[in-house]
């Protein structure tokens, strides 16, 4: 098991607790994940820091024992910035002074070095210089701030979040949540994700110009058990056989419910849902410069001409031997 990836968590007085709650719930989840289908990536040490040893979150609640500011992180680490009420936006308070130093010393976004905000988060970033030249969001009370206290950043509105290399920032509260599930994916792949927003009973969403969920992820936004139990083991298991009888014993039901159960609940049916995955599976092969007989077997096709005539139906540009490097 490789090592844990540092997540630091930087709080302030006044930090909004969902900002960093949600987000870090989501993280531990993903490290359970990641250990239940044994997966051969890093899982999360989560860390909470600050220019203190104890913080009062926005709600009232005491936190103790925060470390201090650490002088150094290694590669991989994650920086995480969090929002805080507006009256404590307002003050300027030594505390931020000395956080701003710290920030622009360790210059969160490098490579190697990823940072993280949630809500008005990004000011605190944005007073620290990491934002100039960048693209980046924030609350939709606070774009007008972002603008004022970084002009060369390419401020955009109505986004869930937005990526600029190394540098992610996202609107306000749930917002966070959102981007956790977005950065789990990349970094442990669609179905922990999936699984993760299945336990915390949050759809998986992307911001407007954000491009399409992948099929790994698409028809997940619901909450009932048996179907994600089924969608999990297609997931998993692609090139298996999968007969409609098979899939309706996971779920405990009957053929013609399961069916009824997937129009319902996740908007297509149990046979479109596997092609959805299969396509994903054989994709990802492709463009890891697999043949496409090689990536037609990983993905349970049952031979090329299938998984052209699937790429064909569901309007998919070019050919799968485009998709190859």
């Amino acid at each position: 098991m490789p090592e844990p990836k540092q997540v630091v968590f930087v709080l302030q007085d006044d930090s909004l607790v969902l900002d960093w709650a949600g987000p870090a719930e989501a993280l531990r989840l993903a490290s359970l994940e990641i250990a239940a289908l044994k997966l051969a990536v890093a899982p999360f040490a989560l860390r909470f820091a600050g220019t203190s040893s104890e913080s009062t979150g926005s709600v009232g609640i005491q936190l103790q024992a925060l470390e201090p500011l650490p002088d150094s992180l290694p590669d991989g680490s994650w920086i995480v910035l969090v929002g805080r009420t507006s009256a404590a936006e307002a003050k300027s308070q030594a505390s931020r002074r000395e956080l701003v130093a710290w920030l622009a010393r360790l210059a969160p976004g490098r490579p190697g070095l990823r940072l993280v905000t949630v809500c008005s988060g990004a000011l605190l970033a944005a007073h620290a210089g990491l934002l100039d030249g960048r693209r980046a969001t924030t609350h939709h009370q606070h774009l007008d701030d972002l603008a004022r206290l970084a002009p060369s950043c390419t401020v955009q509105q109505d986004r869930v979040f937005v990526q600029d290399g190394e540098v992610f920032t996202s609107a306000g509260v749930t917002a966070g949540i959102d981007l956790a599930l977005h950065l789990i994916a990349a970094h442990a792949g669609e179905l922990v994700a999936a699984r993760v927003a299945e336990q915390m009973a949050v759809a998986l969403r992307r911001g407007p110009a954000d491009p399409e969920l992948s099929p790994l992820l698409a028809h997940r936004q619901h909450l009932n058990a048996r179907l994600h139990r089924v969608q999990d083991a297609l997931s998993v298991a692609p090139a298996e056989d999968w007969p409609l009888e098979r899939m309706a014993d996971l779920a405990a039901t009957t053929t013609r419910t399961l069916s009824r159960l997937f129009a319902e609940h996740a908007g297509t049916s149990p046979q479109a849902y596997l092609r959805g995955v299969r396509l994903a599976v054989a994709r990802r092969s492709l463009e890891a410069g697999a043949s496409v007989s090689a990536a037609s077997e990983a993905a349970g096709f049952n031979s090329e001409l299938q998984l052209r005539r699937a790429w064909t139906a569901v309007g998919w540009p070019g050919t799968p031997s485009s998709a190859r490097p």
